[in-house]
């Protein structure tokens, strides 16, 4: 039986940053032994993606960073340009390989985190702490007993919720021989796609280079399309609404985001904590996870340093919540246009104010400042209904 003090079950975002916070410790902190504990090769390591977030000057993870930029750029469903400066903000991206890789390098530099490929079974808190019960590629199994248990896996079903929503995209990573995009800017949403009955969609275009981009297909409804239909999607947004020729297809990205009212237990037994999308760090508005998920880990690594019990914190206030369960149940209901709602706040809020917001880092004046520019009978109508909603299962994507 493997025994350390804190071990990790998952090496997607969430369990690699709390690994690396807790290897990486402040000076004079106590060292902590840690097991993280990965899939083996398979189904369920988590899928090559791209994360996105926005910070402040330089960041913990910046050796990883593909592209960042300064500028960004929405347009509105008639093609009007919405632009604006997010200094001192800047909007970064993250491939999840290059994130890993780092993550490698650091965990080995410091010796502090024995990595383990396990596939996790079960974890049950035990008097003391708790045990996570695994076995190896090879079968054989693989107990491990820590003080403390964090827990990053994907949960197999969605707790109930009064709405949730999906947000589900495919993008392809593209070249191009002319140098048809601007590096300087980043095509946030792009509301001249054709809008689905129900939610909304949009384009996005995250450019590495002149000559390169991840371009993709977003769609913010209740189901899921079948991959020729983000493929359509994609071809008709690169061909006849940005007018790119020739674009070569190197790579491409697929995922689903749940965006949802649930309430999320970031706890499960006395010593078992959830982390990141499984506690709750994806922002049910906009789908964005990273940010919410180094709050977290920044919280709970500061707590075991300090000898403190370490429940994550809420990743999102409970104001935050409140207000992004009224704007999915206004989306969901159809009361107003998702694609004329967000184009409107961000031809009438200030950008990097619009995304301090999404981040949870406005004070209470500020969003009040923000409300006034939504619909605002719609969303009172909708905010009034919440509490006579009944939260239910979703059936998946």
């Amino acid at each position: 039986m493997l025994e350390a003090d804190v071990a990790i079950v998952g090496a997607g975002a969430a369990g690699l940053s709390l690994a690396h916070r807790l290897a990486c410790p402040v000076r004079g902190a106590p060292r902590i032994s840690v097991v993280l504990l990965e899939a083996p090769p398979g189904p369920l390591r988590p899928p090559r993606r791209t994360w996105c977030f926005w910070e402040r000057g330089p960041g913990r993870y910046d050796a990883a960073v593909t592209a960042s930029w300064q500028r960004l750029r929405v347009r509105a469903p008639g093609g009007r340009p919405i632009e604006g400066d997010i200094t001192p903000l800047r909007y970064k991206m993250i491939r999840s390989d290059d994130f890993e890789a780092l993550m490698a390098h650091d965990l080995a530099l410091s010796g502090g985190v024995q990595r383990v490929e396990a596939t996790v079974e079960a974890v049950e808190g035990v008097p003391g702490g708790a045990e996570v019960y695994a076995y190896t590629a090879a079968g054989r199994p693989l107990p491990v007993r820590a003080r403390w248990v964090f827990d990053s896996r994907p949960l197999g079903s969605l707790p109930a919720a009064r709405t949730t929503l999906l947000q589900h995209f495919h993008g392809w990573f593209v070249r191009s021989d002319l140098p048809v995009f601007d590096p300087g800017t980043v095509e946030l949403m792009d509301f001249r796609t054709p809008q689905p009955p129900r939610g909304l969609s949009f384009g996005y275009v995250l450019p590495t280079g002149r000559r390169q981009a991840l371009v993709e297909y977003t769609e913010f409804s209740p189901a899921v399309l079948p991959r020729s239909a983000y493929e359509a999607a994609l071809r008709h947004y690169t061909r006849d609404i940005l007018h790119l020729p020739g674009l070569e297809i190197v790579s491409t990205e697929t995922g689903v985001i749940p965006m949802t009212d649930a309430p999320f237990a970031r706890q499960t037994a006395a010593s078992v904590f959830r982390i990141g999308a499984a506690g709750g760090a994806t922002r049910p508005s906009t789908g964005y996870t990273f940010a919410a998920v180094q709050r977290q880990t920044r919280a709970v690594a500061a707590a075991l340093c300090r000898g403190r019990r370490p429940l994550p914190p809420p990743a999102h206030s409970a104001r935050s919540r409140a207000m992004d369960a009224v704007l999915l149940r206004a989306l969901d209901s159809g009361r107003i246009g998702g694609a004329a709602f967000f184009a409107r706040l961000f031809s009438r809020v200030p950008m990097e104010r619009l995304l301090r917001f999404l981040d949870g880092c406005t004070h209470l004046h500020e969003d009040l400042s923000i409300g006034v520019h939504t619909p605002v009978l719609p969303m009172l109508r909708s905010a009034a209904e919440l509490p006579y909603l009944p939260r239910r299962p979703f059936p998946g994507p």
